[in-house]
């Protein structure tokens, strides 16, 4: 299975919770769901991934973990496809370059630029398909910050905690994670942490090893 650090960190830090119908989008080779997945073993999770190759890799690799019973693929596209039932869960790490340039693999423009899906388009989902009191957590690039607090006013969404994430304490933010959901909750206050992946001397820190020993075999 392709996995990237961004992709682990952010399975490690979906939360456990009761959430019973859940919607990854944008699953790629599936490694979210399956994160999610070992962490909530009663959850029921539908995946949706636009590009073929990269679903048929997520049916392999579903399949031969102990979470198949779990997990549905599902090959179409999430502005258009029709779900049954409204999700207690959403989570995504979506396109992350909407307007940069592309490269020739059209197969990764898919994945990495939002040419098909844009973040605005994510919250409308987000609104579509979330149970009333369900929740999201999404994540996205740092320079884009104050676009997607933007968005997330614009949509009437409510956030709860938000993630910065830098690659080394030396390093600026390159990531957040988001969590919220359609109402507040009881929340007033949004809990932000910030998280670095690495120490001054090219370690990694003890909070990202904590995050990440259940799913690295080697931490």
């Amino acid at each position: 299975m392709k996995v990237t650090t961004d992709s682990c960190l952010f399975g490690s830090l979906l939360p456990a919770s009761s959430a019973k119908n859940v919607l990854d989008i944008g699953t790629g080779t599936g490694l979210l769901s399956l994160i999610y997945a070992q962490k909530n073993p009663n959850t029921v999770i539908d995946a949706i991934e636009l590009e073929e190759t990269a679903a048929t890799q997520a049916k392999e690799n579903v399949m031969a973990s102990p979470w198949s019973s779990n997990i549905q693929i599902i090959n179409a596209d999430v502005k258009t496809y029709l779900f049954k039932k409204k999700y207690d869960f959403i989570f995504s790490n979506p396109p992350f370059y909407e307007n940069e340039l592309k490269g020739n693999d059209e197969g990764k423009n898919k994945a990495h630029h939002d040419r098909g899906l844009k973040i605005d388009d994510l919250f409308l989902i987000v609104k579509n398909n979330l149970q009333p009191n369900g929740r999201f957590c999404f994540l996205f690039p740092y320079k884009r910050n104050n676009e997607i607090k933007e968005l997330i006013n614009r949509h009437h969404l409510h956030l709860s905690k938000y993630y910065c994430i830098s690659q080394s304490t030396q390093h600026d933010f390159f990531r957040i994670v988001i969590e919220g959901g359609l109402q507040q909750n009881g929340i007033n206050e949004i809990a932000i942490e910030q998280l670095s992946i690495k120490d001054e001397k090219g370690n990694y820190t003890k909070a990202f090893t904590h995050l990440l020993q259940d799913y690295y075999l080697n931490f």
